[in-house]
């Protein structure tokens, strides 16, 4: 155990870390008890409630939250300067439109958001004028629709009267960057005047201002599960029972986010799914089998799973939802990954347009892992794990492989080596050799792995890619490399401890109880796979 000297040369011994099996069990437990799921507040989604909904309550405690996230370089948001763009033109409109509402509060208070937003125009002219753009939700809809509300915001008298905005609101406007088509938004609202594709509806704000109020319907609560979404059809619609409804599950978001919005709600199938299957590569603790159990037995649909009420079903939670059913020995039949076969892999959702390896990677692994329980349909699914084999095989590069559900290389490499090494066949070991290499030689100074800089969450995948093949240990350093890791860990796996936002939606976010359960999985893996060697076996 660690000692540590305070400054009066107290020696203060730290609380003994928990076993492997009470942190699952806690994880769990706070899991079970939370209807909504884990996950920090999004600048972007909590900026368009503020500029959309004003009235709803808490309003005043958002504006004051959305001024202190602004970073020293004017700009909003996680991540390198691209994904800020989103963040932070979604705090700039927002603060615009709230200085130039009529019942804003005194001068004292319209200066400061007026100096916010000017300081949020400066950054967005200095943010890299040309991509490559992440490929978040809708972002070639979204950043053009709100460079053109920002910039109708400026058009207006008042604008040029603010302090700090009247050169602004006078000069030249800031402009749609290379890479987005500047009216995007508006062809795609045109496409949906008669009816709006359920894909669409997670990011409705982005076209909204050019459709009615009945173009969609938030009846079961939070328009595809997005606040913002939410918000922009309050906006186009009367107050009714339906709007009444949406401010309702508004509000109740609110509560449970301390007043703010997260980029989507609930992503409670998407977590449980998520943490069984990372508790799984551990073998299910005895104190846990019983609730994840029911969490699979529950989220299974035979009509194909979907994220979050207000979503389409989607291959990746269908997936998930096979594969833990599997693992966790209730096995479901995967015949709703039918629907999202596109001949060659599974497209995540109908209407696709840029496919996604981890979701493939999921599939395949669900189809191994429903295979080995039920043998007698091992063959009939062998032709779609060889197709979706070849086809994840095809798109790595330099050893590793990425997607666009997460910004990190480390994150999609973890799921296609492990689906790789579950179903086996022609090309896979070269590949998994090719991943753990590019792992080997990627490890930053301190012990951790990380695309912008050591993380706890990245460290875990590198780790479970270096100890989830055999011939690995093999390798010269492997076993250095993993203490270095261990130790990294150790320092960085507590239940309070703030994690970077790398997952992808409309903006960065952080699932914090998934990522936990990655972190105390790899923790739990990386005991027992150095415990299997001694200090002279593997080099």
């Amino acid at each position: 155990m660690t000692r540590a000297q305070t400054s009066d040369n107290t020696t203060v011994i730290p609380p003994a870390p928990l076993r492997f099996d009470d942190q699952a069990a806690r994880l769990v437990a706070d899991i079970d008890t939370d209807r909504w799921g884990s996950v920090d507040a999004s600048v972007y989604e909590t900026a368009r409630v503020v500029s959309l909904t004003p009235g709803l309550t808490g309003h005043d405690g958002r504006l004051a939250w959305l001024l202190d996230q602004q970073l020293p370089d004017g700009s909003w948001g996680e991540g390198p300067a691209r994904y800020r763009l989103l963040p932070t033109l979604s705090a700039v409109e927002a603060l615009l439109r709230t200085a130039l509402r009529d019942d804003t509060a005194a001068a004292s208070g319209r200066a400061r958001l007026a100096a916010a937003a000017a300081g949020g125009l400066a950054a967005l002219r200095r943010l890299p004028a040309e991509g490559p753009w992440p490929d978040t939700a809708a972002i070639e809809i979204l950043v053009p629709h709100l460079f053109a509300r920002i910039n109708s915001l400026l058009d207006q008298p008042l604008t040029g009267a603010l302090p700090h905005l009247g050169p602004l609101a006078r000069g030249s406007r800031p402009g749609v960057p290379s890479g987005f088509r500047p009216q995007r938004h508006e062809e795609i609202a045109q496409r949906c005047l008669t009816g709006v594709p359920g894909k669409l509806h997670h990011t409705f704000e982005g076209i909204a201002p050019y459709l009615s109020g009945d173009a969609v319907d938030a009846a079961d609560g939070l328009l595809g599960s997005s606040p913002a979404a939410t918000a922009a059809w309050l906006a186009t619609r009367p107050a009714d029972a339906r709007s009444e409804r949406a401010s309702a599950a508004l509000s109740v978001v609110a509560r449970r986010y301390g007043g703010l919005f997260p980029e989507a709600a609930p992503i409670r199938v998407f977590e449980r799914l998520w943490v069984t299957a990372a508790l799984a590569g551990t073998g299910v603790p005895s104190a846990c089998r019983a609730a994840v159990r029911t969490w699979a037995h529950n989220i299974y649909d035979p009509a194909g799973v979907r994220g979050a009420p207000g979503l389409l079903p989607d291959a990746d939670d269908t997936a998930m939802a096979v594969l833990v059913t599997a693992l966790t020995g209730v096995p479901r039949d995967p015949a709703p990954l039918a629907a999202f076969w596109a001949g060659t892999h599974y497209r995540c959702y109908l209407g696709e347009d840029t496919g996604s390896l981890t979701a493939n990677a999921h599939a395949l692994r669900a189809l191994t892992a429903h295979g080995r329980s039920r043998p007698a349909e091992h063959a009939a699914h062998r032709p779609h794990r060889d197709l979706v084999r070849d086809w994840l095989l095809e798109r790595q590069s330099g050893g590793a492989w990425t997607d666009k559900w997460h910004a990190s290389p480390y994150y999609a490499t973890e799921r296609c080596v492990r689906a790789l090494l579950d179903h086996g066949g022609p090309g896979t070991s070269q590949a998994v050799r090719a991943a753990v290499d590019w792992v080997l030689d990627s490890q930053h100074d301190d012990g951790t792995w990380g695309i912008w800089g050591g993380t706890a969450e990245e460290t875990a995948y590198a780790v479970k890619i270096l100890l989830a093949d055999p011939a690995a240990s093999t390798r010269r350093g492997w076993r250095r490399v993993l203490q270095r890791a261990g130790a990294a860990l150790d320092t960085a796996h507590g239940d309070q401890a703030r994690h970077p936002a790398l997952w992808h939606d409309k903006t960065l976010y952080a699932p914090t109880a998934m990522i936990r359960a990655e972190i105390i999985t790899a923790r739990e893996l990386l005991r027992r796979g150095l415990g299997q060697h001694t200090e002279g076996a593997a080099p």
